[in-house]
């Protein structure tokens, strides 16, 4: 029988996955097959997709087996009553290469203090030598596979590196910790702090002013995860009182940031449009094709979310 497999996305994403996925699908064994942006709801077996398409009510398709969805993030989704089906998240290698880049980029920034040079008065000559990497503690928060992918790097270029879960978790050359004192221990040592925790209730506002207060004086925060992680009156004050020494932002409650937004004008504040790590359709193909693969051989699917706990 012919699979039918539903691209739902923007409509301008479609031409950057259309070589990409029918590649992927044909050399994974898959077939017959056929990827369409449009098809009657009683034909289709596999929903590609991305929660900006518009597609809210899974319980029109019959046929589904499973949604396969191109972000990272489930948040809008998960809570979805209409997906009965196993619903995926997306994770591939280029998004876990993509935010290790992005994380290590902004924590060597920070670290070694490149704002004092690239933003320095002309003339103003002021020595001020970093420390070793050695010497660095940085903390993230999130060791699920980005945030394991990021603390990997980290630990090669030679930083003290701890991480917190919400479940006990061992990684290799660094210290984990886990629970409400384990969070409270992680932040205390933390010079450099990283947030990759997926937006859950029991995640939204996990750096509020308690947990700031926390953080050795001077501390930066680099935020990559998700926007609801921060309570945004509180590191505004943690800012304004010197508490925090930086904050870098790429993911925000509202998006676009809006332009009268304090973040904006703040000096202390690094603004990026959400551009940490996004998905690759040459990556995210494969992941999709192989969890079809796996499916219909009736094998474990990969990344399933657990809705239980939101991710």
């Amino acid at each position: 029988m012919m699979l039918t497999i539903l691209f739902s996305a923007r409509p301008d994403s479609w031409d950057q996955y259309d070589d990409p996925l029918n590649d992927a699908l044909s050399d994974a064994g898959i077939g017959p097959f056929r990827v369409v942006t449009q098809a009657a709801a009683d034909e289709v077996d596999y929903i590609v997709y991305a929660p900006d398409s518009g597609l809210t009510d899974f319980s029109v398709f019959p046929r589904l087996k499973a949604v396969l969805s191109l972000w990272a993030g489930v948040e809008r989704i998960v809570g979805n009553p209409t997906i009965t089906v196993p619903l995926a998240r997306m994770v591939d290698a280029g998004l876990r290469e993509g935010m290790q880049e992005w994380v290590t980029g902004h924590v060597l920034r920070h670290h070694l203090g490149m704002d004092a040079h690239i933003l320095g008065t002309p003339g103003i000559w002021t020595k001020q030598v970093p420390p070793l990497a050695r010497d660095r503690t940085v903390a993230i928060l999130g060791l699920g596979e980005l945030g394991a992918a990021s603390a990997e790097a980290l630990v090669h270029l030679g930083f003290r590196v701890s991480g917190w879960s919400r479940r006990p978790k061992a990684l290799p050359g660094m210290q984990c910790h886990h629970g409400a004192e384990g969070l409270d221990t992680c932040l205390r040592e933390a010079e450099i702090v990283v947030l990759l925790l997926p937006d859950t209730p029991a995640t939204q506002n996990i750096l509020n002013s308690r947990t700031l207060d926390l953080l050795p004086t001077g501390a930066v925060i680099i935020n990559p995860g998700r926007g609801p992680l921060i309570d945004d009156d509180a590191l505004l004050a943690a800012l304004d009182s010197d508490r925090v020494g930086h904050a870098t932002l790429d993911v925000f409650r509202v998006e676009p940031l809006p332009t009268d937004h304090p973040y904006w004008a703040h000096p202390k504040v690094t603004v990026t449009p959400h551009i940490a790590s996004e998905t690759r359709p040459a990556t995210a193909s494969k992941v999709v094709a192989e969890n079809i693969r796996r499916k219909e051989a009736g094998e474990p699917m990969l990344n399933l979310v657990d809705r239980g706990v939101g991710y």
